[in-house]
């Protein structure tokens, strides 16, 4: 495919990831406390069924990913957008909590077969080894979700209400996800641009335990590929935990290390803005360099901006959200490189749903146990946080590619 082919590709794959993000993953921010004062139940409730939908799209991944293996992304990506908007609509017409826990746990089986890991693996799928640009392309757009999200929902809020909001945006995924995801190429259309045959699907299992007892060093591969695959699966359950605990508590964190609630909520606005240029940084510079080395200059990060803020204290808060903020727009492409540069491109949509399980239900307690944290010892919470994230990076430094394509 030519170079300005794949640049549409990333660049309508990007639109309807931003619109899958900003209307599950950042819905709850903006519309949990009207929702929930409609519905008579604690705005707690409603992020306990985000969390049933977090859980539900943790175990949706695998299969997902191997449909996308087999068949390609772009059917899959339009049926997430249906599904987006179906439980948008159930949403938009709860009338109690079990209605509310139903329309998430439906957003649960979009979220899981629609948001980066399934785009991460149509990619792979159309481009194989090369789709490192188009991942971080895609995530650079993306990034902007909550940019977008938050004020628009906040906006329909005002003008229709929180169900009219869930209804516009049910809406938007029918006229504008639809097209988007629908517009995405073949797998043939791409290998007959390449005149070179479509990447090749996983094996059959059959098949694939007749080359293991045939190769002598099979035990060994099997044992190397086992221990990668633990190491990453942790490495991304510790990020996205630590991800996911700043996005809900940020602004309380820079309160309790000493910053005033105005200065808190400023500050913590720059996450936004680091993650992108951090992204840039990766499509240029960081480029060059293995996505292992990136990566664990991206682990980096957290820890050393968070021993920063203990030390120092409230004059660093911008020093260490610009930190966090960078190494984690660095380390959501990671999340989409490493699997492929360690296990190469066969069976990644499958083997990406699995490595992510541990990572969403990490992301679904994330907010409850750190919350419960900064409740009990205050700012010192970041400590935790900082010592999970050198557990990552030590992970990052002994991990090797498992095959090379």
């Amino acid at each position: 495919m030519r170079p300005a082919s794949q640049r549409w590709t990333v660049a309508r794959l990007g639109s309807a990831q931003t619109l899958a993000w900003a209307s599950s993953y950042y819905l709850p921010a903006m519309l949990a406390v009207p929702m929930a004062r409609d519905l008579g139940v604690a705005p707690s409730v409603v992020f306990a069924a985000f969390s049933v939908a977090l859980i539900v799209s943790a175990l949706l991944g695998p299969l997902a990913g191997r449909t996308i293996d087999r068949h390609g992304g772009r059917s899959v990506l339009v049926g997430t957008n249906v599904l987006f908007a179906a439980s948008l609509a159930g949403l938009g017409l709860a009338q109690g909590p079990i209605g509310l826990f139903a329309a998430w746990v439906l957003m649960g089986v979009a979220m899981g077969s629609g948001l980066y890991e399934a785009a991460f693996a149509t990619l792979v799928r159309l481009y194989g080894k090369d789709s490192r640009g188009a991942i971080t392309g895609i995530t650079l757009i993306a990034g902007f979700a909550s940019t977008v999200g938050w004020p628009l929902s906040a906006w329909m809020e005002v003008q229709w209400g929180w169900r009219g909001a869930c209804f516009g945006w049910a809406g938007l995924h029918l006229l504008a996800g639809v097209p988007l995801n629908g517009w995405l190429p073949r797998i043939d259309s791409v290998a007959n641009a390449q005149n070179t045959p479509a990447p090749m699907t996983t094996m059959p299992a059959a098949s694939q335990a007749a080359s293991a007892d045939a190769s002598p060093h099979a035990p060994a591969a099997a044992t190397r590929a086992l221990r990668t695959t633990v190491l990453l699966s942790f490495v991304f359950a510790v990020t996205w935990f630590t991800s996911t605990a700043m996005a809900a508590h940020l602004p309380r964190l820079l309160q309790a290390s000493g910053t005033s609630l105005q200065a808190a909520v400023a500050i913590a606005a720059l996450v936004g803005p680091a993650q992108v240029v951090a992204r840039l940084l990766e499509f240029g510079l960081l480029h060059r360099m293995h996505p292992l080395l990136s990566a664990q200059l991206a682990a980096a990060a957290h820890p050393v901006g968070a021993a920063i803020l203990m030390v120092v204290g409230a004059p660093a808060a911008a020093v260490f959200t610009v930190l966090h903020g960078a190494g984690n727009g660095i380390l959501t492409i990671a999340k989409g490189t490493l699997p492929l540069v360690l296990f190469g491109p066969a069976g990644y949509g499958e083997r990406q749903g699995l490595l992510m399980v541990p990572a969403r239900v990490a992301q679904a307690f994330a907010p409850l146990l750190f919350g419960l944290l900064l409740d009990g010892v205050g700012a010192a919470a970041l400590w935790v946080t900082a010592l999970l994230g050198v557990a990552a990076l030590a992970a990052l430094w002994v991990l090797r590619p498992v095959a090379r394509q």
